[in-house]
């Protein structure tokens, strides 16, 4: 199978490339940057050059690949796109994704049926932003939450957009936990060791983590097989931030992070982390286990984190 992969030297798309290819398909992944190529041809594909934002640059990129399917993995969020990690200023942090999210999604769209692609596989996010209403964990049936009024509302917005045009189409939408992994875990693990990521509150709030190597084996067999719908990219343990923060700082050999009362870390860290960590909701896996037959290599991040930070 021939298969495009937007954004394939993000963190996903490092992992995601190879186990296609160990699979026998032909791939080509899009990069910004020409000094990625070769990174790329490492991973076993061909690079491209493609700007997500440029309707013209995603139509000729598709159009020369010839793709059975598409694979949306174009985002901003690398510290050399979107900066350090800001969950107080969400709205700028994202600012970029937010357009790959709405404008990227319907340029790769547009250039899919132009190039009469038959399949379309996009990212989404489900980790601590499932409606903040009844139990602690969340189906592809429950809404997500639109996080009105906060810093996080546009970004939301962006999601549901992906949701909505890709489920149209026909296409496949994975809901990504938060993610782990190399290249995915310094921005939690660095303010932990400096004692600069506090729990808040109580700790109440639920987030679901994934693997990035689970999460690019989840995205292979919505590949090959073709998937539709929505499915939740999450490990088997759902949990508070009461049990993982302490745990991931342990497990960077951090001390244990300091506590702040909601009120104070609102004016300080912003109402989208107090929200997440004292109103979170997390998801749960089982449609993708069941209908994906997806086993995960790290089933809870207990595990990924030692394993990780060992």
């Amino acid at each position: 199978m021939r298969v495009f992969v937007a954004g394939g030297t993000g963190v996903v798309g490092r992992r995601l490339v190879p186990q296609l290819v160990a699979r026998g398909h032909q791939v080509t992944a899009t990069t910004t940057s020409p000094d990625k190529f070769g990174l790329l041809q490492q991973l076993g594909a061909e690079a491209i050059l493609m700007d997500g934002l440029d309707a013209a640059s995603v139509g000729e990129a598709v159009a020369a690949a010839r793709p059975d399917v598409i694979v949306h993995q174009v985002t901003g969020i690398s510290v050399a796109h979107g900066g350090k990690a800001d969950m107080k200023h969400f709205d700028r942090w994202f600012a970029t994704t937010n357009r790959l999210r709405i404008e990227g999604t319907d340029h790769l769209l547009a250039a899919a049926e132009a190039a009469r692609v038959s399949h379309f596989v996009a990212q989404s996010y489900a980790s601590w932003n499932g409606i903040r209403e009844g139990g602690w964990v969340k189906t592809e049936e429950d809404p997500l939450d639109r996080h009105e009024g906060t810093a996080a509302q546009l970004g939301m917005r962006a999601i549901r957009h992906v949701e909505d045009v890709v489920g149209k189409a026909g296409g496949a939408v994975l809901r990504y936990g938060w993610l782990y992994g190399p290249g995915a875990t310094d921005d939690l693990v660095e303010p932990l060791r400096k004692r600069q990521f506090p729990l808040i509150g109580g700790g109440a709030g639920f987030t679901s983590w994934v693997h990035l190597e689970d999460a690019a084996s989840a995205t292979v067999l919505a590949v090959e097989q073709g998937a539709k719908g929505v499915f939740n990219i999450v490990d088997d343990q759902p949990a508070p931030a009461s049990e993982w923060l302490p745990y991931l700082a342990a497990c960077a050999g951090a001390q244990p992070p300091m506590r702040v009362p909601a009120w104070l870390a609102r004016p300080l860290g912003g109402q989208v982390a107090v929200r997440v960590m004292t109103e979170g909701r997390g998801f749960s896996n089982a449609k993708a286990k069941r209908e994906l037959g997806w086993e995960l290599r790290y089933p809870s991040w207990r595990q990924g984190f030692k394993q990780e930070l060992a």
